[in-house]
């Protein structure tokens, strides 16, 4: 009896040290990221040309661009703005190098954007970049002059990464393609290029990066990061079952029962959003916003979150989403799904069902009907999405005939000459309100963006005066007397924005869940990432 008396005391005891240990040590100690060896990310596709300055919409170019490349903002030490909000001046880092030990300067940076501005570059970048005047100060300072003053400039800064005019400087504009250091890149980024591997065919099958001893930041907690590249998800998906890949990036939600060894799904929010824009000058029914109201009515948004993107997306209700600076909740005119209302909408403003189902209205010796082609992108979310609007909206007396064309089509043909009634299409949005390109009137015509063809003189405005406004709350009341006004004209209807998902492993540490404005922007924060750790004392 004692000794079993003394046993439990014992075991009482021990259990009771180790607790107390344990909480001492969470209580002064914490948790630190130590290095690791290896990680090896997953991609679709190919690379073709890894230079920010021309990858263009090539995923597989800008996220080994941004492991390979820095940002301006990386490469800063501080930076100042006049008093007009015209001239910024950027002072860089002391002694920064590029991956192969030539300095870096502003000699660099001027060279990249000259080179962005200059049209037979062919650069995505040069629209960014036009009216800016860059003026080298000194190896460290750079002035930039703009024609009129910008308060989100420096999230073009963010966006521009840095090329080496060393490398690139003696080629010629029209060869600029043609280098094989866009395959062979020399940056300043956490990574530094070490080869790649392919197939006789010529598909790249692996990129090998090390960590860049030259760069301005952190160095990187995982030593070697590898790419391995896949022609579609299910090759992809079978890599990561197989342990061949340590992480992907833009999961489809529907995929995420086929991942069958442990792991992490990390969500991140990005700034964009899918909206129905309609050409109200194309058929003389939408010019009517009651019956504009009407069909947002009849759409089931929270429905087609649930049965296409497995609750993996945000309601979109109006042009700036709630992730977003500047969002304003009182400012949201959010219609309530509702096919009762949506036919008392309707009736009341004289529209009946024919006999096929579909609702007219005769206006002297003319019939108008409310049957309307919808331009569809060949995207399976957005045909998706199409169906289930497409059965609401009949329930209505509502008819839509989807036209699914190839995207390139879209942008090329339909786009271009804004001929179409209706169009479902997505707009990708920086980190900031600067919304001017989609709604401001100048944008009506291609190349402009506003697919609403809208044009409204307060909002014009109201997007001019929010560029320039420096001050944050006379900002957020532009923005507030903005979104009010764009959601009251209903000039398109806004429907969601998905969740960018990344899958890795449940050791991975320091991925950012911050708003994120394109997928390569994932591995912004790359050399934060960790997959061991181990606690020191405070």
């Amino acid at each position: 009896m004692e000794r079993f008396f003394f046993g439990g005391s014992l075991l009482v005891f021990v259990v009771s040290f180790i607790f107390l240990i344990s909480f001492y040590l969470n209580a002064h100690t914490v948790s630190v990221p130590v290095s690791s060896n290896q990680y090896t990310e997953g991609i679709i596709g190919q690379p073709i040309y890894i230079n920010p300055v021309i990858s263009g919409t090539n995923d597989a170019d800008n996220d080994l661009s941004e492991i390979v490349y820095s940002d301006l903002t990386e490469l800063t030490d501080y930076y100042k703005i006049d008093e007009t909000g015209k001239i910024w001046n950027i002072f860089l880092k002391p002694d920064l190098k590029w991956s192969d030990g030539k300095p870096l300067t502003t000699d660099d940076i001027i060279y990249t954007i000259e080179t962005i501005q200059d049209p037979n570059t062919r650069s995505p970048l040069y629209q960014t970049w036009q009216g800016v005047v860059a003026q080298r100060i000194s190896e460290l300072e750079i002035e930039f002059n703009l024609r009129t003053p910008y308060a989100f400039f420096l999230d073009n800064l963010k966006d521009l990464k840095i090329i080496p005019e060393h490398i690139f400087g003696t080629i010629p504009s029209s060869n600029f393609r043609l280098s094989d250091y866009n395959l062979e890149p020399i940056g300043s980024g956490p990574y530094k290029f070490i080869s790649y591997t392919k197939r006789k065919d010529g598909f790249i099958t692996d990129y090998y990066f090390t960590a860049n001893d030259n760069f301005a930041s952190t160095t990187p907690y995982i030593k070697n990061f590898n790419v391995k590249f896949f022609q579609d998800s299910d090759e992809l998906i079978s890599a990561f079952n197989s342990k061949k890949i340590d992480g992907f990036g833009d999961l489809n939600p529907k995929n995420i029962t086929d991942i069958k060894i442990s792991n992490s799904i990390i969500e991140v929010p990005m700034p964009r959003y899918y909206a129905i824009f309609f050409n109200t000058a194309a058929n003389a029914a939408l010019q009517d916003k009651n019956i504009r109201l009407a069909m947002e009515t009849a759409t089931d948004k929270k429905k087609i979150i649930e049965k296409v993107f497995d609750n993996k997306a945000l309601v979109a209700d109006g042009p700036i989403l709630p992730t977003m600076q500047g969002y304003d909740p009182a400012s949201q005119v959010p219609q309530e799904f509702s096919i009762e209302k949506s036919v008392q909408l309707l009736e009341s403003n004289g529209w009946v069902v024919a006999t096929d189902g579909v609702r007219e209205k005769r206006a002297g010796n003319i019939t108008n009907r409310l049957e309307f082609d919808l331009i569809v992108p060949q995207i399976p979310f957005l045909e998706e999405t199409v169906n289930i609007i497409k059965e609401d909206w009949q329930a209505a007396g509502i008819k839509i005939n989807p036209i699914i064309l190839n995207p390139l089509d879209i942008n090329n043909e339909v786009i271009k000459t804004r001929n179409y009634q209706m169009i479902i299409f997505g707009n990708i949005l920086k980190n900031n309100p600067d919304i001017f390109s989609f709604w401001h009137s100048s944008g009506k015509f291609y190349p402009g963006l506003n697919l609403a063809i809208y044009g409204n003189k307060k909002v014009d405005d109201l997007l001019e005066s929010i560029r320039k406004e420096f001050d944050q709350a006379k900002r957020d009341e532009a923005l507030k007397t903005l979104q009010l006004t764009i959601n009251s004209d209903k000039p398109a209807i806004f429907l969601f924005s998905p969740t960018y998902l990344y899958i890795g492993p449940r050791s991975l540490g320091g991925f950012t869940q911050d708003p994120i404005t394109v997928p390569s922007k994932r591995l912004n924060n790359v050399y934060l990432w960790h997959l061991k750790t181990t606690r020191i004392f405070k």
